[in-house]
């Protein structure tokens, strides 16, 4: 009898591989496991989105890998592979750019796991590689950028002179808040891009590239458009250092809407910030719950934005969580 027994046990055991025995003869769910790919540290913003993704994975209980690709694409095909390897459940990534991620996609494909893109999109036919993408509409925030800048301007009469500091090349962000932003200034022609180039997101490299645009443009420039505010802080301590006044003598766009942009509006130095929400690991959780349980997601889930002029920084600044 005993032998019977201990034969049915083992059988239940081979038979529930998702199981796991707690005190007193209960059985547990083997937790949920996440890969997660994330494109670096390069700014305020995605270092809040990497701290909103653990703490979620954490309150969830959903099981997390998260490996940094220190804006390296290679490395992000590598941890998608890793991830393939350890057969997790589910995968999410932020793209660092949109192209050359069909082979990698595939293989998850394959493999029958399932792929989330967050924050940013990629750029391949086959659609069925992935099966959701949640962030938010980066045209859309190009667009808000370009309708403040021609309500506040629209009474202004001659030039407006704008230089652009860009985000990393080939970058779904990048190329979505230019277009975005062009769409809404073309309707007048007194509006202006003279200047562009990538500043890759980081702070460093928007004060150095700041600087070759006021050796080259000097009183000119009219208004900075940077795509992150990262890079638009670092521009501010290019036109000081150059002795003019940001957000007096250039006015100042940006986009992301993180503390350091509302610490600067309510010193005077930033004229608006656009918001792009970094705090996607509740909807991103959520989501891994769903697929796990069988549901269906929407193909794209969009996050709820605003934005902020400097008038109404100091009154915000006290709710920000990032």
């Amino acid at each position: 009898m005993k032998h019977l027994q201990r034969r049915t046990l083992v059988t239940a055991l081979a038979a529930a591989p998702l199981a796991l025995m707690l005190p007193g003869g209960a059985w547990a769910q083997k937790p949920i496991v996440l890969g997660f790919s994330q494109i670096g540290a390069e700014s305020e913003w995605r270092t809040a989105n990497s701290e909103s993704i653990k703490a979620s994975s954490k309150e969830t209980g959903i099981e997390l890998k998260f490996a940094d690709a220190q804006q390296k694409q290679e490395n992000q095909i590598k941890a998608i592979r890793s991830f393939i390897a350890q057969k997790v459940d589910v995968i999410a990534f932020s793209p660092v750019v949109e192209s050359g991620w069909g082979a990698v996609l595939r293989e998850a494909k394959a493999a029958k796991i399932p792929v989330i893109l967050t924050d940013r999109a990629v750029n391949e036919k086959d659609q069925s590689l992935w099966v959701s993408f949640m962030g938010s509409d980066f045209v859309e925030e190009g667009r808000k950028a370009g309708r403040w800048l021609v309500e506040k301007m629209k009474d202004q009469k001659g030039e407006v002179n704008i230089v652009e500091l860009q985000g990393t090349v080939g970058s779904a962000p990048a190329i979505d808040r230019k277009k975005g932003f062009e769409e809404i200034i073309k309707a007048d022609p007194k509006f202006k891009i003279i200047r562009s180039q990538t500043g890759d997101f980081t702070r460093a490299k928007g004060k150095e590239v700041m600087e070759a645009f006021l050796k080259a443009e000097g009183k000119k420039i009219n208004v900075l458009y940077a795509h992150n505010d990262d890079m638009a802080i670092g521009a501010i301590q290019a036109i000081e250092e150059a002795g003019m006044k940001p957000a007096k003598d250039i006015t100042i766009i940006s986009i992301d809407a993180v503390k350091g942009a509302f610490e600067a509006m309510i010193a005077g130095k930033l004229n608006v910030s656009v918001e792009c929400s970094p705090l996607l690991g509740p909807q991103l959780m959520q989501a891994v719950k769903d697929l796990k349980a069988g549901k269906t997601l929407p193909r794209r889930i969009v996050t709820q934005e605003s934005i902020f002029p400097m008038e109404t920084a100091a009154a915000e600044f006290p709710k920000r969580k990032y």
